[in-house]
């Protein structure tokens, strides 16, 4: 393929998949990661880890269920009632050592803190979850998920959230999560009781 006619659908590939990662990209266009770093260089296209903070910076709603940093994974994009995504790297700390598989733990907690995130509420607390893990997440791998919230808002009491996590293009994760949400009632005369169940 030329150079040219590459660079072009390299551009291509990162627009469809901000989160495409170098790797990805050697196997879908058959050059060396070298070539792929060159190639991003000369275009002025970050890599990866620049692009999701370039994301994250850009704009989307503040999370108000609970504080960021209980969050597992780095949200990259929220809309509160509507839908979410969140990356979350698997690391040593995250694996069993003998395998090299990632916590099935950690996988649920990325979509369940997410399913609860993308609540537009004070207090938003994972009422039941019906889960099913589609394959094992690896080290290194970076899980994508989206969370989806299928219910009205206008809904009093409890929210439907649908959250699917993907490695690349295929999925390795899926969830249907109901979320208790206060009604503002409830959060008035109860004060801000923030209870550990997320």
């Amino acid at each position: 393929m030329p150079k040219r006619q590459r660079q072009q659908r390299l551009t291509q590939l990162i627009d469809e998949n901000p989160f495409v990662t170098d790797q990805e990209l050697t196997r879908q266009l058959k050059v060396s990661i070298q070539t792929i770093r060159l190639d991003r260089m000369e275009l002025g296209i970050p890599e990866l880890r620049e692009r999701l903070k370039l994301m994250a910076e850009r704009s989307y709603d503040q999370v108000r269920s609970l504080p960021l940093h209980e969050v597992i994974g780095d949200i990259v994009d929220l809309q509160l009632d509507r839908s979410g995504i969140s990356i979350f790297e698997i690391k040593e700390e995250h694996i069993f050592s003998r395998t090299g598989i990632a916590r099935g733990h950690y996988v649920f907690a990325q979509a369940n803190s997410l399913a609860v995130a993308v609540i537009n509420d004070e207090i938003a607390l994972t009422a039941s979850a019906d889960i099913r893990f589609v394959r094992p997440v690896h080290l290194g791998e970076k899980c994508i998920a989206k969370a989806y919230v299928r219910s009205n808002p206008e809904q009093k009491g409890k929210a439907k959230v649908e959250v699917f996590a993907y490695v690349g293009e295929e999925m390795v994760f899926q969830g249907n999560f109901i979320i208790y949400r206060s009604t503002e009632e409830e959060y008035s005369e109860g004060g801000s009781q923030h209870a550990d169940r997320h």
